[in-house]
């Protein structure tokens, strides 16, 4: 939705235009793979070799990094940005040297579903490794990423994370039914894990209880941010081509394209203010989340009842997600009332950006999300 000579330009949150160059020949690579799942990936294991990890003093520049490539395509962020969340897990549980080839993160659950972790052999038949028996549900690229980290239940009643090899003989990928219009290269179906060993990333429910989990939350939204960047880059874009054809936009057009400035502007100032927050390590800002937020329904009623340790960080992420998400739906109404039927009927790109961005911004759960953050402000979990 750039002009067709540079199909990219990044995303500033708070870099100076030199640092946002040092972004360029990644920004290339995705330009130039669009839709091409392998070659994604093969960018997204380049880009990881040298991405910032989220909370080491460059937070900002990972969320810059993760929003400029979902400008270019929402999808190539969406796989971009569980690769690089893997990589700071295992770099959090002391297995960095681990992250080579290509990662997934999968810790959804769903009904019906249910992945274990049960005694099992080393290699060689040594006594005391983890292996992995049963489903897990919304497995995004299972078939395609080398290895993931996957959270399942353990025999004490928890859930833990283990770093899995998907190339394992006991490792089915199911073949989704996916019929989304959106993100259609990325279809999330169900892997099936028969003994498959598995490497223990920290004790039961340090997943969950990491400061990384809430700031990964947090990269997901820069993603989404990305996305309508872009969306608002082609609006104005527009406009300017309707004025040179003698068609000046009217007052409800300009009106706007001001809110959607203001919009992305605050929006993106509110992430760079988050970000100096987990470099600074302030208190009460990222210090962990509730234990196992964003799990299924009984397991976040309980954390909200009985809180967790410190869960300043876990509130910020509800506010940063709720407040790029609700950024989000608003510039695409904005832009779509303004620009009518046309380009979504005629131009792929914007289409495209539209329906995957529709979808990933989902993973917000809404007024779900505001009412944990609610729970949380009720006991004093709030800056005002």
């Amino acid at each position: 939705m750039n002009p067709p000579h540079r199909r990219w330009q990044a995303v500033r949150i708070s870099s100076t235009p030199e640092q946002l160059a040092e972004l360029d020949p990644t920004l290339e690579s995705v330009a130039a793979a669009v839709e091409d799942v392998p070659a994604l990936l093969a960018a997204a294991n380049e880009a990881g070799k040298s991405a910032p990890k989220p909370g080491g003093g460059a937070t900002a520049q990972l969320w810059e990094l993760l929003a400029s490539v979902a400008s270019i395509d929402v999808a190539a962020g969406r796989i971009l940005e569980p690769h690089l969340d893997a990589g700071a897990i295992l770099s959090q549980a002391g297995k960095a040297d681990s992250f080579t080839g290509t990662w997934g993160v999968f810790a959804a659950e769903a009904p019906g579903t249910r992945l274990a972790a049960q005694p099992g052999d080393q290699p060689g038949n040594r006594p005391g490794g983890v292996r992995l028996t049963g489903s897990k549900p919304w497995c995004s690229l299972a078939q395609f990423v080398d290895h993931a980290v996957v959270t399942a239940h353990t025999a004490t009643g928890g859930r833990a994370a283990f770093a899995v090899d998907l190339r394992d003989a006991g490792v089915t990928c199911t073949d989704p039914e996916w019929t989304s219009r959106g993100l259609r290269e990325i279809p999330s179906g169900t892997v099936h894990f028969d003994r498959v060993a598995a490497v223990p990333l920290g004790d039961d429910g340090w997943y969950f209880q990491r400061p990384g989990f809430a700031w990964g939350g947090m990269g997901v939204a820069a993603c989404w941010l990305g996305g309508a960047v872009a969306l608002g880059r082609y609006f104005k874009a527009a406009l300017i081509r309707g004025a040179q054809s003698q068609r000046e936009p009217d007052q409800v057009a300009l009106a706007g394209l001001g809110e959607v400035d203001r919009i992305l502007t605050s929006t993106s100032q509110y992430l760079a203010r988050a970000a100096e927050l987990i470099d600074g390590g302030r208190p009460g800002s990222v210090d962990a989340p509730p234990a196992q937020a964003q799990a299924e329904q009984a397991e976040q009623a309980q954390a909200e009842a009985g809180g967790g340790p410190a869960a300043g960080a876990w509130s910020e992420a509800l506010r940063v997600r709720g407040t790029v998400a609700a950024a989000v739906e608003r510039v695409q109404l904005l832009v779509s009332q303004n620009l009518g039927p046309g380009p979504l009927a005629f131009d792929d790109r914007y289409g495209k950006c539209m329906a995957d961005l529709s979808l990933y911004v989902r993973q917000h759960h809404a007024m779900r999300d505001d009412a944990q953050l609610g729970a949380l402000t009720l006991k004093g979990e709030h800056p005002w």
